[in-house]
């Protein structure tokens, strides 16, 4: 029953995925943490989910041409190394004071996703440093449990560079980025539960056909502000309870 449970977690957040291309790993933490599940916990059982899909999504991104080379060269060190000092952060601190951390970054995170509601993409800012945006995406994508995309991707695009060459290089690019994580995870925790990683797996592989035909069908604007609000809504009652 447990890893059923997981399985739906992981099956709700493939289909949010599927339909807008990010959230996963922010939709699955904000799952896994209304739970009750440990941030470190649930942070490191979404990246270690992930390595399989950002693997398979890479490659095929890389296949269809869609990979910017000099794009994923400045963001893979910065983002590994983010992603590698955010999971010893989320791995060593006590709850108390990481669950309130967890609770603002995904309240920013949400306000920004109902802000890309209301937006329209600009022309491309060639001042925009992709270096340090690449640091601060795997620090708080590790912290967070999830966000790279949110971050990075919404970001770039936001800021004028080519949707397609944008999300394919940074999804290439998460791939590494998550291993780092992954491994960062394995070396400081000891209590993993294995039920809510295969959950996870099992149940992001069986959304993945239905999150593809819906990425077509669904208004991907309004489930933008959809998850928006309810990663808001999450992480003010996360806050509160906090407090």
């Amino acid at each position: 029953m447990e890893i059923l449970l997981f399985a739906i977690v992981g099956f709700l957040a493939q289909l949010i995925d599927g339909a807008l291309g990010m959230l996963y790993g922010i939709s699955c933490n904000t799952l896994l943490l209304a739970l009750g599940i440990h941030p470190a916990l649930a942070s490191a059982s979404v990246h270690i989910s992930e390595v399989f899909t950002t693997g398979v999504s890479g490659l095929a991104h890389w296949k269809f041409g869609n990979v910017d080379k000099e794009k994923v060269k400045k963001l893979l060190l910065p983002g590994i190394i983010g992603g590698i000092i955010g999971a010893f952060l989320l791995s060593n601190l006590p709850l108390n004071i990481i669950k309130p951390i967890v609770s603002v970054y995904l309240l920013i995170v949400g306000i920004k996703i109902i802000y890309m509601f209301f937006t329209k993409p600009k022309k491309e800012n060639e001042r925009l440093k992709l270096r340090p945006l690449a640091f601060f995406g795997g620090l708080l994508d590790a912290i967070g449990g999830g966000g790279w995309g949110p971050i990075v991707t919404s970001t770039l695009v936001s800021n004028g560079h080519t949707p397609s060459t944008t999300i394919g290089s940074v999804n290439l690019t998460e791939f590494f980025v998550t291993i780092a994580q992954s491994v960062t995870f394995f070396f400081f925790l000891t209590n993993f539960n294995f039920k809510i990683i295969l959950g996870l797996i099992i149940g992001g592989v069986l959304a993945a056909p239905l999150a593809a035909y819906l990425t077509k069908k669904l208004p991907s604007k309004i489930l933008l502000l959809a998850v928006g609000i309810g990663v808001c809504f999450s992480s003010i009652r996360d806050l509160i309870n906090a407090f």
